[in-house]
């Protein structure tokens, strides 16, 4: 529709040259009166076909309500043949009634009739199906209504009213009761009600009533219509239909809209609040002067069927316009073809050339901001590197004190050997001089590993990972704490894999985390002053990964606090900054492997996942 709208907007620009006004004009004209036309000819035919539908709905319920009825009205036909019956109405005795009763509540139960009841000839019922109820039948007289009145008259009768008792609509089948040689002793009556059918036509939300021959609506799906006329009655008509009945003031007025009398027609019907139009069907039953109407829904229909037959006629219409129009503008275009292709071209050339220049610029552009942000990578790598050595130097002025205590010892005893030397020299004792020399000698080697593993521990080194045997890291990390250690009086575990592997990462890299996450576990342990303090470090492996895992059993560590740990600025320390933790856990992420938080049931525990090499 949007490449339509288009299209018409063009021609309406082009009405000034050419034919455009007279063809927009007739095609405005051709859409609108076939859109009119179809819409008429889809509304007459959605009627007819509703009304085919609405006349077969009310033929099937004409066909259940006559099922319902011609089974109930063999009732009367069987009790006047009940021998019980009528001995009861011919000589009454209260055990004759009581089983009479209990055969009526029997029958009414297993049939489903509302009431079954007998009258002696006086109108008085003498046993009833509701015998047990408070609202029982016995003993009341019904000589006055008209079904009992017309079944001694006539020998059967047929009445649609409202109980007496119950105030429930209901149709009464009455037959009068003779004995054998013919002597009138009573009526058989058999109140029927529709309550189930009414329910069913309401669930199927198409409205349906019965009338009877006076126009009175009996049994409808709506109850405000019951007792409500399909046409305006004369007073006479009126009192005609009250005779005999019980019902209220508003009754027998007209029905708020007019009903069809033959074949289906529309009709406006207000049902549930709501005035919409529907296709009024009436239907014969068996009941003579019964009639049954049915109302099916059509306004929707009716709108769905009239829309589409006019969006077809438009469309049509429209298709047969372009088609016009098309031809048209063909020939047009082929006038203006050579003028066309001239300006095409120069205006292709100037958007090239327009283009170009942007491309130029953007291309520029986009080279610059790569210039900027390898500049940026660089100054990041570079910031990086510089927090992980000035990280490094911290942690190396932490472990400064201990290491002069380590290499304190050292000296000091080499200064002992060395007196003691002299004085094997002076007693001319060459071996003594000989094994305090070689003692120096060890002493002075031990002083030298300590200050080279301080020197490689401090300088910065090249971040490309290589093969590492993890236990070599390990052993230089304690290098630089075993003092702090002794001093704190922690006990070290060491466990080992049983077979040698290498693990990829970059070795001053991985003593430094080893020495921090040490030296963590280690102030943890200083201030929570455990009884017995102990670090446990130990390497694991496996065919894909070797991991080392550093645990401690101080007081471990606040799970909110955990949650967070390895966020920039998150600490537990007085004066820490909450960097030492995530420079380690880069540091190990730059070796393609994980530092994380292990649950345990004491302390902490850290464990470094690195690639295996084996």
């Amino acid at each position: 529709m949007a490449v339509l709208r288009n299209f018409i907007g063009g021609l309406a620009r082009q009405a000034s040259k050419g034919p455009w006004p007279f063809v927009i004009v007739a095609w405005l004209i051709l859409t609108i009166t076939a859109a009119v036309a179809a819409g008429e000819v889809a509304r007459r035919q959605a009627e007819r076909d509703i009304g085919r539908q609405a006349q077969a709905a009310a033929a099937l319920h004409a066909a259940v309500l006559r099922s319902e009825l011609e089974k109930h009205r063999s009732l009367p036909l069987v009790l006047v043949q009940d021998p019980e019956a009528v001995m009861l109405l011919s000589d009454a005795t209260p055990a004759r009634a009581e089983l009479v009763n209990r055969k009526l509540e029997l029958l009414a139960d297993q049939t489903r009739a509302a009431a079954i009841y007998l009258l002696d000839t006086n109108g008085v019922a003498r046993a009833a199906s509701n015998w047990r109820l408070p609202t029982s039948f016995v003993g009341s007289n019904y000589s006055f209504r008209p079904y009992f009145t017309r079944a001694i008259a006539r020998g059967s009768a047929e009445f649609f009213a409202l109980g007496t008792v119950s105030g429930r609509p209901g149709l009464y089948l009455a037959r009068r009761l003779s004995d054998g040689s013919g002597r009138l002793l009573g009526v058989v009556v058999v109140k029927v009600e529709f309550d189930a059918l009414e329910q069913e036509w309401r669930g199927s939300g198409e409205p349906a009533y019965v009338s009877d021959q006076s126009g009175v609506v009996l049994i409808t799906s709506v109850p405000n219509w019951r007792f409500r006329t399909v046409a305006q009655m004369t007073p006479e008509q009126r009192r005609l239909v009250l005779a005999g009945q019980t019902l209220g003031h508003d009754a027998l007025a007209p029905l708020p809209f007019q009903t069809t009398t033959s074949t289906p027609r529309l009709v406006s019907a207000p049902v549930n609040g709501s005035d919409q139009p529907w296709i009024s069907a009436q239907a014969p039953t068996s009941t003579p002067g019964w009639t049954l109407h049915l109302l099916s829904p059509a306004g929707n229909a009716i709108l769905v069927a009239v829309t589409n037959a006019r969006a077809v006629a438009a469309l049509i219409v429209t298709l047969l316009m372009v088609v016009v129009a098309v031809l048209i503008r063909r020939r047009q275009l082929t006038q203006a073809q050579a003028l066309a292709q001239i300006a095409a071209r120069a205006e292709l050339e100037h958007r090239i050339d327009e283009r170009t220049v942007e491309l130029r610029v953007a291309n520029n552009e986009l080279n610059r901001q790569i210039d900027e942000r390898r500049q940026a990578e660089a100054s990041r790598e570079l910031l990086r590197d510089e927090l992980v050595q000035a990280n490094k130097l911290a942690t190396l002025g932490q472990i400064a004190a201990g290491v002069a205590h380590e290499i304190n010892q050292p000296v000091a005893a080499i200064r002992t050997h060395a007196d003691s030397a002299s004085a094997y020299l002076d007693r001319g004792d060459r071996s003594g001089v000989q094994r305090n020399l070689t003692r120096i000698a060890d002493l002075t080697g031990r002083i030298g590993s300590i200050t080279d593993e301080l020197r490689a521990f401090a300088r910065k080194t090249a971040s490309t990972p290589s093969l590492v045997d993890p236990e070599a890291a390990i052993d230089g990390a304690l290098i630089l704490l075993s003092g702090r250690l002794r001093e704190s009086r922690i006990t070290l575990d060491r466990m080992s894999t049983t077979a040698p592997c290498l693990a990829l990462a970059e070795r001053v890299r991985l003593e430094q985390v080893i020495v921090n996450l040490v030296q963590n576990a280690i102030e943890a342990l200083e201030e929570a002053r455990p009884a017995a303090p102990r670090l446990s470090i130990k390497v694991r492996s496996d065919r894909d990964h070797v991991e080392i895992v550093i645990a401690d059993n101080g007081p471990g560590l606040d799970p909110a606090v955990a949650q967070a740990l390895f966020t920039p600025f998150v600490t537990t320390k007085p004066n820490g900054l909450g960097l030492g933790l995530v420079i380690c856990r880069d540091i190990v992420a730059g070796f393609g492997g994980e530092l994380i938080l292990s649950p345990s049931g004491a302390g902490a525990s850290f464990v470094i996942s690195l690639k295996a090499s084996h």
